[in-house]
């Protein structure tokens, strides 16, 4: 059983604890002898680790993604916490308890699926609505759509994840359909809906929020696109031009190839798409990294692929 988590670590402490492998690098040292970097992870976050001694021992009973008891003192290495380990040992999967590992959406899942539900009975063209009643009315699918991560880190990166991020695309795509004169209102929709549904098997997220073989080896867009034809094998009538332009919705939501889209949205509903995705990844994302940071301090610290600090307010001393 899992005693204390990494959000609780701090500089000077010893480690005595379960943790997830997410990642382990052999490398060498200037005198020729090998060294492990690793990651070390729990549902609270992350955390870097060394190996000095009995390194080739350690690195081969263990491979990323393994349960791992780990051994070791905490202290800081430019700037940041740092493991120094001396045992880690791999731990069977069956005695952990995948709570302990996995971060959840703090919203109901239940509730969160129930709205969305109902922006979905608002789809009013047959052939869309039938095309979304295949995915929600498939029960499989449906339990791994509520339970996928709609990432492995940037945004929405917890058991949960894809529904809320869904039904968040949904609110905003409905709002601004009705902002704007001329919007297919339905097809933004359905492509708010459908977008990231590949992300059901980029991940596995049994016991740990990863990229599965098929993840890396297609990608969430490539695998969505297939599932959408074998759905749309089972409905007799979905006009052609518009069965494309509901797949240029999934192909060009990233917004540009540098970004994993094969091609960069050509349709007002595409790049409307594009940005309803971008912002709200990226307010996920932002929420999350203040929420780690310390509550004391004005600003964050650096943010690494966002490339600045984000301002979180002067804190309001308290009256007495």
């Amino acid at each position: 059983m899992k005693k204390r988590f990494i959000s609780d670590i701090r500089a000077g402490d010893r480690v005595d604890d379960i943790f997830v492998l997410s990642e382990k690098i052999l490398s060498q040292k200037k005198d020729g002898n090998n060294f492990l970097n690793i990651t070390l992870s729990d549902k609270t976050g992350t955390i870097k680790g060394v190996v000095w001694d009995n390194v080739d021992q350690i690195a081969a009973g263990i491979t990323s993604g393994d349960f791992v008891h780990v051994n070791g003192s905490v202290s800081e290495y430019r700037g940041t916490l740092q493991v120094v380990i001396k045992i880690m040992e791999p731990f069977p999967s069956d005695r952990i308890d995948p709570s302990d590992f996995l971060p959840q959406t703090s919203r109901d899942i239940e509730g969160m699926f129930e709205r969305l539900v109902k922006r979905m009975d608002t789809i009013t063209t047959d052939y869309l609505k039938a095309l979304i009643d295949a995915f929600f009315n498939d029960k499989e699918f449906v339990n791994k759509f509520k339970t996928a991560p709609a990432a492995k880190k940037m945004h929405h990166a917890y058991i949960g994840g894809l529904l809320e991020h869904t039904l968040s695309m949904t609110s905003l795509a409905d709002k601004i359909a009705g902002h704007y004169s001329g919007i297919n209102r339905d097809l933004l929709l359905s492509g708010a809906i459908l977008h990231d549904i590949g992300k059901i098997d980029e991940f596995e997220y049994q016991f740990k929020i990863d990229y599965s073989d098929k993840g890396r080896l297609l990608n969430h867009i490539v695998i969505g696109l297939k599932m959408v034809d074998e759905k749309l094998s089972e409905i007799k009538y979905f006009p052609e031009d518009q069965v494309l332009l509901l797949k240029h919705l999934i192909v060009s939501h990233h917004g540009t190839r540098e970004f994993g889209s094969p091609e960069p949205p050509k349709t007002i509903e595409a790049v409307l798409l594009n940005y309803i995705d971008e912002i709200d990844s990226k307010v996920n994302a932002i929420r999350d990294f203040i929420a780690s940071e310390d509550p004391d301090e004005t600003w964050t610290s650096y943010h690494r692929l966002l490339e600045r600090h984000f301002y979180k307010g002067k804190k309001v001393p308290k009256v007495i």
